[in-house]
């Protein structure tokens, strides 16, 4: 089976925050992500982390005025400043807790914007990827489907690999959402092993109802076997909405 980790934003949201630590530990997981923890003290998280014997993967670069509806701004013409600012404010963030990743979130872009975002969030990556690779942080790109995230840049797994081409940094690498991935395409199994060499992490949830792993379309045991068969040795995250307390729907983890 592959090494599986929780992301806190979705799972085990019955506790507090800094109780979902133990609670993580305690249901067999041995890795944590978050999204956006930025409203607790770096040290606070760290002790956590500390005290289950977790790895820390990633969390998401700030999204910017989330009040007004932004979602990231790597990819939107004009705020090249705004995501400087939030970039650095991600990374200083990552590296106090331990962490090895930062999803950087592209943003929201009107068709007409697209091909001016693109220019844009190469440079941004650019200038980025440098600073990242002198704390070891990986930056992962993810494509999200439109169903959910209406005009959000990055829908495709095939354009996010000729972002990185473009922007040419070993340390910027596809977060591959089996989830999004079925939205939007599908055939993951062939498009998955197509793009092996691109991906940093893995996340996965339900199709269509963004719940464990034992439902819908997608068939998960045949996934988690085929990242077995092909070596991946990242980790492999539950993003999502437990159907109710989420110990109680942990049967997938146990391999039962």
């Amino acid at each position: 089976m592959p090494r599986f980790a929780a992301n806190l934003a979705y799972l085990f949201t019955e506790y507090p925050f800094m109780e979902r630590f133990r609670a993580d530990r305690a249901a067999g997981f041995s890795a944590v992500e978050l999204q956006l923890p930025y409203g607790e003290a770096p040290s606070a998280v760290k002790a956590e982390l500390n005290a289950h014997g977790l790895t820390m993967l990633g969390i998401n670069s700030p999204p910017g005025n989330a009040a007004a509806g932004e979602f990231g701004l790597a990819a939107v013409p004009g705020r090249e400043r705004d995501f400087d600012a939030l970039f650095r404010k991600a990374l200083d963030y990552v590296v106090a807790i331990g962490g090895r990743q930062i999803h950087v979130l592209a943003g929201h872009v009107l068709p007409e914007q697209r091909p001016a975002a693109q220019s844009t969030m190469i440079r941004n990556l650019e200038r980025a990827a440098p600073l990242a690779a002198e704390k070891a942080i990986t930056l992962l790109l993810e494509p999200i489907n439109p169903r959910d995230r209406p005009n959000y840049f990055l829908n495709r797994v095939e354009h996010v690999a000729d972002i990185i081409a473009k922007v040419g940094a070993p340390n910027v690498r596809i977060q591959f959402d089996f989830y999004h991935a079925q939205i939007v395409g599908g055939d993951l199994m062939r498009r998955f092993e197509s793009h092996l060499s691109l991906v940093g992490h893995v996340q996965f949830a339900s199709v269509p109802s963004r719940h464990e792993p034992d439902e819908g379309e997608v068939n998960y045991p045949a996934i988690f076997a085929m990242l077995d068969r092909l070596g991946f040795a990242g980790f492999t995250a539950a993003e999502y909405r437990p159907r109710g307390k989420t110990e109680d729907g942990l049967a997938w983890l146990r391999g039962e």
